[in-house]
C-alpha cells in the first residue's frame, strides 16, 4: 500500500495532536501539519510542519490552502476544528486534495446546536430551549453560543437578572433548561456506506475548558441506541461524536454532536479503535474492520494522555520490523516499555518474519540481549502457535496479525500506537 500525505490542519489544536497521536506510527501516513498561528504545539510533535496559514475567513485562505497542498503533494486533508471542518466541507470541489469529512449538510448542521436539536427533536431527547427570557419558568438555566466549542462562552444563570445580565452582553446566547447530571461523551465510527460500526460511551469525569481530562468507558444500551438514531437522522462519514447529560430524572438529553474526531478520543484507541487510521482508510475507499480490548481503562491527561488499567500479563511477545525498527532507527517508546518490562520481570520474546539474518539484525541496533527468546518464523507459520501462555499480550504493527492472534488466542493485542496506556510514566 503506497504512503498517503495527511495534511491536519490546524494540528495544534487538541483534536489535531490527538490526530498525531493516531497516526505517527503508522507505516501507511506520511504526516504534515499545518497552522495559522505561530504559538500552537503542534509545531512540537509534527515532523514535517508548516507555519503562517490565513485564518479560514481571509478571502485568499483556499488559494494558499491549496498552494500548501500542491507543495507537499498532498492525498487527504484532515480538519481538526470545527469551524475549519465546516469552510473546507463547504469549499470542498475546490481542494486540490480529497477531504476527511461527512457530508456538508451534515457539518453545517452540527455547527448549530439550534438546528442540532431541531432536527433530531422527537427522535432523540433534546433539552428545552426557551426562545425568548420571558418563557422561563425555572431557574437556573444554562446559556451557550450556538456556534462554539468547548465551554467558551457559555454560563449557569442562577436567576432571571443574571439571565438578563448575559443576555445583554450577548444577545444570541442560547437558552436552555439547566442539566444537573453526569456528562457523558459517545465516540463513534461510521463507514462510507452511513453504517455505524462502532460507538463507544465514555463518561466525562473531569472537564477543563470543555476537554474531558478524565475520562473512563461506560456501557450501557441507551448510548448505543442513541448512537443509532443519530446516526439514521444525519449522515455521517468517518468518524463523529456526540455528548450527553442526564437531567433531573437521570435521563440522557443531547447537548451537540461533532462530525469530527475528539480530543480524547485515545481513550478507546488504547482499546484498538484508532478512528483517525480508520477514517483514512475510509476515505479511500477500503473496508475497515474493527477490533477491541474490554480491559478496564481510565484515561487522564495533564497535557499529555496517561493511563490506569488493570491488565496483567507475564509475558511479551513482540514484532520486529515495521515495529521495535522502522525506517531504520529503533522505536524509543517500545524499547523504553521493553526495559519497563525487564524492571518487572515480565518474560519478553521476539517474534518476527524478519526477511534476513536476525540475530545479526539485533546485534547491529543494539539489542541482542533484551530477549528471553527469539522466534524467527518463516512467511507461512501462524504466529498464535508459538504463544503458549495465556497471561501474554501480543504487539504487531500488522492488523492481519493481531487479528489472527486475537481471534486464535483471545488475548490483548496492540498496535506500536496503543503502547503508550501501557507505559508507568
Amino acid at each position: 500500500m503506497p504512503l498517503t500525505n495527511v495534511l491536519v490542519f490546524p494540528c495544534g489544536s487538541e483534536v489535531g495532536l490527538e490526530i498525531y497521536n493516531s497516526l505517527k506510527y503508522s507505516m501507511h501516513v506520511t504526516l504534515y501539519g499545518a497552522s495559522s498561528v505561530t504559538s500552537n504545539h503542534g509545531k512540537y510533535v509534527y515532523e514535517n510542519y508548516v507555519e503562517g496559514l490565513p485564518f479560514i475567513d481571509s478571502p485568499d485562505f483556499i488559494e494558499r490552502f491549496n498552494e500548501v497542498i500542491v507543495n507537499l503533494a498532498i492525498d487527504l486533508v484532515f480538519p481538526a476544528h470545527d469551524s475549519v471542518l465546516l469552510k473546507l466541507a463547504e469549499e470542498k470541489v475546490r481542494l486540490h486534495a480529497g477531504l476527511i469529512a461527512s457530508p456538508l449538510e451534515t457539518c453545517s448542521a452540527c455547527r448549530s446546536k439550534k438546528v442540532t436539536y431541531e432536527k433530531l427533536k422527537g427522535i432523540v431527547p433534546v433539552p428545552v430551549v426557551y426562545n425568548e427570557l420571558g418563557a422561563v419558568g425555572e431557574f437556573p438555566i444554562f446559556m451557550k453560543p450556538d456556534v462554539g466549542q468547548g465551554s467558551k462562552g457559555t454560563h449557569l444563570a442562577l436567576s432571571r437578572e443574571e439571565a438578563d445580565l448575559y443576555l445583554r452582553k450577548d444577545p444570541t446566547l442560547l437558552m436552555t433548561e439547566f442539566l444537573p447530571g453526569k456528562e457523558y461523551t459517545v465516540d463513534c465510527f461510521s463507514d462510507k456506506h452511513g453504517t455505524l460500526r462502532f460507538s463507544g460511551a465514555r463518561e466525562r469525569i473531569r472537564i477543563m475548558n470543555g476537554i474531558s481530562v478524565d475520562t473512563k468507558p461506560i456501557v450501557g444500551d441507551r448510548f448505543t441506541q442513541l448512537a443509532e438514531l443519530i446516526n439514521a437522522s444525519l449522515r455521517f462519514r468517518g468518524a463523529w461524536f456526540f455528548q450527553v447529560k442526564e437531567n433531573t430524572r437521570g435521563e440522557l438529553n443531547l447537548l451537540e454532536i461533532a462530525p469530527r474526531i475528539a480530543g480524547s478520543m485515545g481513550l478507546y484507541r488504547s482499546l484498538g479503535v484508532n478512528f483517525a487510521l480508520l477514517s483514512i482508510y475510509d476515505a479511500q475507499g477500503l473496508n475497515v474492520d474493527i477490533i477491541t480490548n474490554s480491559h478496564d481503562i481510565e484515561m487522564d491527561r495533564a497535557l499529555t494522555n496517561r493511563y490506569h488499567t488493570d491488565l496483567h500479563y507475564e509475558h511479551v511477545y513482540i514484532d520486529f520490523d515495521d515495529c521495535i525498527i522502522r525506517d531504520g532507527k529503533v522505536n524509543p517508546l517500545i524499547i523504553a516499555f521493553l526495559y519497563q518490562c525487564i524492571a518487572d520481570s515480565i518474560h519478553l520474546h521476539l517474534i518476527s518474519r524478519h526477511n534476513g539474518e536476525l540475530t545479526e539484525t539485533l546485534a547491529h541496533f543494539r539489542l541482542s540481549s533484551l530477549f528471553d527468546s527469539v522466534i524467527h518464523l518463516d512467511a507461512k507459520a501462524l504466529k498464535s502457535s508459538y504463544i503458549k501462555e495465556c497471561n501474554a499480550i501480543f504487539i504487531d504493527d500488522s492488523f492481519s496479525e493481531r487479528l489472527e492472534v486475537k481471534q486464535a488466542l483471545g488475548i490483548p493485542v496492540f498496535a506500536p500506537d496503543a503502547l503508550e496506556c501501557l507505559m508507568k510514566w
